[in-house]
């Protein structure tokens, strides 16, 4: 009989940001790949190549670089995430209200970057960035825990990159992606047994990324990439209360998610001596994400995601020789669509983003970088059905629900170390 399984929302959310590349969908995850992007939230960072990090976004555009440059830095993300005006159904059908919630946290996400190049044609690049490092967390006490509880997700991409300068204008770029993720799960209710879930998994995938380069001229360019996300396997230590055949130790199985495919484009246009505009365009394949099954045979849940898109405008100001000004706006839009969650809130979002590079001398600076990213109140309604223990009547019957209103609002800040060499 197939069977509604208890939380795999919540274990979807965890598996995918455990591996995704990007940070695309759902409250916790964020775009953190360098400060300077921040500082223009992440317009035309496909294309501008200002230093090491935009190897996170395009491999070609490493062929822009005439010498060996180092980036270092340190984004911080503040989460504010409310739950409120939540009313919780127990399994004898009495509904409450519940406390409101606030469940966000603060991460630190380090990023290091280095290309060298090797001659006129070809360019190598080395990377290691999270773009993972969150948490939400309901209080202890918290009536429908069995939908709240803990996530916590971190996660480490290792990147290996090269980059081919075919003329003056066009030059193509690759890359090999090694993702580690580890991510721990909790969820309870006391009326339904204690513990119903406690998850401690990781996992390692392989990726790769595609990307090319167009100089229509020194003040005008544009950018294309592709990148390529893994079927990844995660396991661990897993108790799973609603495990086919009766045994909630389901250590012995993988989780497999199907992860999504992620294009984008970027343009960066020099006017004047003193300004610049830029732009992107990214596209999220969220849609391909149908369901989570493990290697056991249990399909765990349909997940009902859609494509995901990014819109992003900025512009840069040359001040003088010290100073350079950035700022940028981006629209992203939700990956959940008719199915919403407490523990992994998400709405449309809007970032508002400023930042500077200060030039400590002719080949090292500094970015600093600071994004507001503003969310929407989501109605958020989840329910656990279990197998009838009555002889006639439906199949299932309804365990539990909630319904809340979430929020996810952030603060990010970022600050970065380039040389060049």
């Amino acid at each position: 009989m197939n069977k509604k399984r208890l939380f795999t929302k919540s274990l979807v959310a965890v598996a995918i940001t455990m591996a995704s590349q990007q940070a695309m969908a759902a409250g916790f995850q964020l775009n953190a790949q360098s400060a300077t992007g921040l500082g223009r939230a992440f317009a035309g960072d496909a294309v501008i190549a200002d230093n090491a990090s935009v190897m996170s976004r395009n491999a070609a555009a490493m062929s822009l670089f005439s010498s060996p440059e180092l980036s270092l830095g340190l984004n911080a993300i503040t989460s504010d995430i409310d739950v409120k005006d939540g009313e919780y159904t127990n399994m004898l059908g009495q509904t409450s209200s519940l406390d409101d919630q606030s469940v966000g946290d603060t991460s630190l996400v380090p990023n290091l970057y280095y290309i060298h190049p090797i001659n006129d044609q070809w360019t190598v690049g080395a990377s290691i960035y999270s773009n993972f490092g969150t948490k939400t967390e309901f209080s202890n006490d918290y009536a429908a825990n069995e939908y709240g509880g803990l996530t916590d997700v971190k996660s480490v991409n290792f990147g290996l990159s090269a980059a081919y300068r075919i003329n003056t204008q066009w030059s193509i770029g690759a890359g090999l992606d090694i993702i580690y993720g580890s991510g721990e799960l909790k969820r309870s209710n006391e009326s339904l047994g204690g513990t119903l879930l406690d998850v401690d998994a990781d996992g390692v995938g392989f990726g790769f990324n595609l990307g090319t380069i167009y100089e229509l001229n020194e003040n005008h360019r544009f950018g294309l990439s592709y990148r390529y996300s893994p079927e990844l396997e995660v396991d661990g230590d897993m108790f799973y209360a609603g495990a086919a055949g009766g045994n909630p130790d389901i250590s012995g199985d993988k989780l497999n998610i199907a992860l999504p495919d992620m294009a984008e484009f970027s343009g960066y246009h020099r006017l004047n001596k003193q300004f610049a505009v830029h732009y992107s365009v990214q596209w999220i394949g969220w849609s391909t994400f149908e369901d989570l099954n493990t290697t056991g045979g249990d399909v765990l849940n349909s997940y009902e995601w859609q494509d995901g898109w990014h819109y992003a405008i900025g512009g840069t100001y040359y001040l003088n020789n010290d100073w350079t000004l950035r700022a940028g706006y981006m629209h992203d839009t939700s990956a959940q669509d008719k199915v919403t969650s407490i523990s992994v809130p998400d709405s449309d979002r809007n970032w508002f983003s400023a930042g500077f590079t200060y030039h400590l001398d002719s080949k090292s600076n500094i970015d600093v970088g600071v994004t507001y990213l503003v969310g929407s109140d989501v109605t958020a309604t989840e329910n656990t059905m279990v197998d009838s223990p009555f002889p006639i009547g439906p199949d299932e019957i309804q365990a539990s629900a909630v319904t809340a209103t979430t929020r996810a609002n952030a603060w990010l800040y970022g600050i970065q170390y380039s040389r060049s060499f």
